[in-house]
């Protein structure tokens, strides 16, 4: 079944989908302000084909290597497919992904890179240690404590004096 566009005398444009046997009946009326004073106009060809997004940044070659060591063609076809996609990352900002800078993409990064603002995983560079008696100190220092002190004499309940040693 085919679009059809028409216009209204009033400037207001609307598409209407019919059957092809309804081709020569008369123009439906305006949904925007009701008359009859519609005619049918030419419409855009249509295409057929698909639509395909090029590869991002994530795909592009980042060595001498994977640019077939340099080769031009392979390097000004990763440039054409990169100015489109930049293109369509304005146009559509959802598609753009995470643009921070990568820090680390190596080792435990390899899968997952881990990227300016990340938060850092404890043991790794720059992150601070783990925390050997199982708790954090959230206030940013650590305080002076010990877990294990050392067993001192009982003392003796306020108000009562030791009892002195037998001569």
């Amino acid at each position: 079944m085919p679009i059809y566009e028409y216009a209204c005398g009033c400037g207001y444009r609307f598409e209407r989908l019919a059957k092809i046997a309804d081709a020569d009946a008369p123009p439906p009326a305006c949904p925007a302000c009701g008359t009859a004073d519609c005619r049918r106009v030419p419409s855009a060809a249509a295409l057929l084909g698909r639509a395909a997004v090029p590869p991002g940044r994530d795909a592009a070659p980042r060595s001498w290597e994977q640019t077939n060591h340099g080769d031009r063609d392979t390097i000004r076809h990763w440039q054409r497919n990169l100015e489109r996609r930049g293109k369509l990352e304005e146009k559509y900002p959802e598609l753009a992904g995470d643009n921070r800078a990568v820090l680390a993409h190596e080792g435990r990064y390899a899968a997952s890179p881990l990227r300016a603002g990340d938060p850092a995983v404890p043991g790794s560079p720059g992150s601070p240690p783990a925390d050997p008696h199982g708790h954090h100190h959230p206030h940013g220092h650590a305080h002076p404590h010990t877990h294990n002190p050392a067993p001192t004499a009982p003392s003796e309940p306020p108000g009562r004096s030791p009892p002195s040693a037998p001569a």
